[in-house]
C-alpha cells in the first residue's frame, strides 16, 4: 500500500465522504481520520482547500453535499481539530470560507446542516451571523420564498432559528415580508391576528402585499377543506414543490401530475416510485413517455447537477418494485427502467473514446459488500457500474471480478445497467489480492493497454505487491501498460504507485472519473 498524500485524500473526502465508513474500519474512526485531513490541509493552505472544497461541491462531482459542507464548516471554524490534533486556521481562510457559503451551501437544507457543523468548531460571532444574514439578503425573493417553504428545518435548526440569530438585513419589501414569515414559524396566514399563549394579540405581519405568492399559496394548500382540485391549481400556478402538499393530498394521481410538469430531475428520480404507485405512470402512457423524456435530456441533467450515483440508486430501487423502507411497492414499468439506465450514462461527462484495449478488474472481496453512505447501494455494486461506462463508450474491454482469485464477470455493453448491477451482486468474494488483474493477463498473453482496477483498497496481496505485477507484465508483453486505481472508500491508501507516471489514482463515484480515466489511457492531457 501507497499512502496517499493529503490533497487526494482531501479529494476521496469531499466526493466520498466518510460516513459510511468501511468493512474493516469503523465509522467514527474514518470520520476523525478524514477530519484530521481536511485540518492538515487547511493548514498548509488555507485558501487553496476552500477553492476546492468550492470547486468539487460546485461542479456536481460528489454524489452528497454533506462533506463539502462540513469540511466549509471546518474552514470556517476556530481550527480546533477533531480527535487530538490541535491547530488555527488563518483569519482569511475564515474569511473564505464564509464568504464561500452560498456556494456550497445552495439550498436550505444545505444551510443547516452547515449551523449544525460550524457549532463543533467555532461560537456565533459576529463574522458567522453576518455571513448568515448574507445568505438570506442575497437571494432573489423568489428564491428566497421558494426555500422558506421547501426546506423547513433539518438538524435541530430552521429557518426562524437562523433569521433570529442573524438579523438579515432584507433589502426590499418582499424580502421582509417573508423573513417576517418564516421567523414567526412559517405556518401562518398573513394579515390575520393570532393570540399569543395565555392571551394577549400577538398581531400581524406587515407588507402582506410584498409577500410573495408562493407563501401564500402554501398557507393555502395546507388550510381546512382544501380540494384537489384547488390543491392541483395552487401547485401549477405557484410552482409549488412536492414538501410543500399535505400528506393527505399525496394518494391522488392529479396530485402528482401537477407537481411532475415543474419537478426537478433528482426529485423526479426519487419519486418515480410514488407516482407509479398512485397509478400516474403506466406502460404506454403519454406521461411515462413525457416522464422518461426528461429523464434522458443531457442538458437538464447537467444543469441539475444530477450525480450518476443518484441516478443509480433511483435505477435500483425503482427496479426492485418496493422501498428499503416503508410498505410502498409498485410494479415497474419497462419505458422508465431504460430510461434511467440511460440517463445514468448521460450523466458523466463525455467519454472521448480512446480506442485502447482496457482490461476491468471489479474487487469482489467481502470489504466491498459495505454500503455507500448509508444508501441501499453496495460499494461492489457502485464499482461494477462505474465500470460499465467505460464499457459503454469503449469497444475494446474485458471485465473481470477479484477477490481471491480472478473470476469472470458476464457483464457486455448491451446489458442492461439494473442487471450488470444483479450479476455482480452475485459474485462471491473472500480476500482480496489486486495483483490478479495483471498477472492473470501476463499468464494469458492478454495485449492490454490499461488495467482498471476498482477496490475499496482494504487489500490483502499473495507473492506479488499490484506494482510488481503491473512492471512484470511491462517487460513480458513489452507494451507500456498504464494501471489506474479507483478508490471506492475514503480510506488513506492507494495500491498505485504515485512515482510511476504509468499508475493513476482516482476517487471513485467522481462523475469526471471515466473521463479521467479515458484522457489517462490515451494520454490526453488529464485535468483535476
Amino acid at each position: 500500500m501507497f499512502a496517499l498524500d493529503k490533497w487526494k485524500r482531501l479529494d476521496r473526502f469531499l466526493i466520498l465522504g466518510a460516513d459510511g465508513g468501511t468493512y474493516y474500519v469503523s465509522e467514527r474512526e474514518l470520520t476523525i481520520d478524514n477530519a484530521n485531513v481536511v485540518l492538515e490541509c487547511l493548514a498548509e493552505d488555507g485558501l487553496r482547500t476552500v477553492r476546492r472544497i468550492v470547486e468539487i461541491s460546485d461542479t456536481g462531482r460528489a454524489p452528497r453535499n454533506d462533506p463539502a459542507i462540513f469540511a466549509l464548516a471546518i474552514a470556517a471554524g476556530t481550527g480546533i481539530g477533531v480527535g487530538g490534533y490541535g491547530g488555527t486556521v488563518a483569519a482569511a481562510t475564515r474569511k473564505a470560507a464564509l464568504e464561500a457559503l452560498p456556494k456550497v451551501c445552495r439550498i436550505g437544507t444545505h444551510l443547516f446542516h452547515f449551523a449544525n457543523d460550524v457549532e463543533g468548531f467555532r461560537g456565533w460571532g459576529p463574522a458567522l451571523r453576518k455571513a448568515i444574514a448574507a445568505w438570506y439578503a442575497q437571494r432573489e425573493p423568489r428564491a428566497l420564498a421558494y426555500d422558506l417553504v421547501k426546506y423547513q428545518s433539518r438538524d435541530g435548526w430552521g429557518h426562524k432559528d437562523l433569521i433570529k440569530l442573524s438579523h438579515p438585513q432584507a433589502p426590499t419589501a418582499a424580502h421582509k415580508a417573508a423573513l417576517a414569515w418564516s421567523a414567526r414559524g412559517g405556518t401562518e396566514k398573513m394579515g390575520v391576528s393570532t393570540r399569543k399563549k395565555g392571551g394577549g394579540e400577538r398581531g400581524t405581519i406587515a407588507n402582506r402585499d410584498a409577500l410573495p405568492a408562493i407563501i401564500e399559496a402554501f398557507v393555502e394548500i395546507h388550510a381546512d377543506g382544501v380540494d384537489v382540485r384547488r390543491a392541483c391549481e395552487l401547485i401549477r400556478a405557484h410552482r409549488l414543490p412536492h414538501e410543500c402538499v399535505p400528506n393527505e393530498l399525496k394518494n391522488r394521481p392529479e396530485i402528482w401530475d401537477a407537481l411532475s410538469e415543474h419537478m426537478g430531475l433528482t426529485a423526479l428520480m426519487r419519486n418515480l416510485n410514488k407516482m407509479t404507485a398512485v397509478g400516474l405512470l403506466k406502460p404506454l402512457s403519454d406521461k411515462t413517455h413525457a416522464i422518461c423524456s426528461k429523464l434522458i435530456d443531457p442538458n437538464a441533467l447537467f444543469k441539475a447537477r444530477v450525480h450518476p450515483l443518484a441516478v443509480l440508486i433511483a435505477l435500483k430501487t425503482y427496479s426492485a418494485g418496493q422501498g428499503a423502507l416503508g410498505k410502498l411497492t409498485w410494479i415497474p414499468t419497462s419505458e422508465i427502467v431504460d430510461a434511467l439506465d440511460s440517463a445514468f450514462y448521460l450523466a458523466f461527462e463525455a467519454i472521448e473514446p480512446t480506442n485502447k484495449r482496457h482490461l476491468l478488474g471489479v474487487d469482489c472481496s467481502g470489504s466491498m459488500t459495505a454500503p455507500i453512505a448509508r444508501l441501499n447501494l453496495t460499494a461492489r455494486e457502485g464499482a461494477a457500474a462505474m465500470a460499465m461506462a467505460t464499457v459503454r463508450a469503449e469497444k475494446r474491454t474485458h471485465v473481470m471480478g477479484f477477490c481471491g482469485q480472478f473470476v469472470s464477470l458476464p457483464i457486455t455493453a448491451k446489458q442492461r445497467l439494473d442487471d450488470v448491477v444483479r450479476t455482480v451482486g452475485q459474485a462471491s468474494f473472500g480476500q482480496t489480492d489486486c495483483a490478479l488483474p495483471m498477472i492473470y493477463a501476463a499468464e494469458h498473453k492478454l495485449e492490454v493497454d490499461c488495467f482498471s482496477v476498482y477496490t475499496d483498497n482494504e487489500t490483502w496481496f499473495g507473492s506479488v505487491h499490484p506494482f510488481q505485477a503491473l512492471r512484470a507484465y511491462r517487460e513480458r508483453m513489452g507494451i507500456p501498460a498504464k494501471l489506474v486505481v479507483v478508490g471506492m472508500a475514503s480510506t488513506g491508501f492507494t495500491i498505485a504507485d504515485p512515482t510511476d507516471e504509468g499508475m493513476l489514482d482516482v476517487v471513485g463515484f467522481d462523475s469526471a472519473a471515466p473521463a479521467v480515466i479515458a484522457d489517462f489511457a490515451a494520454e490526453r492531457e488529464v485535468c483535476g
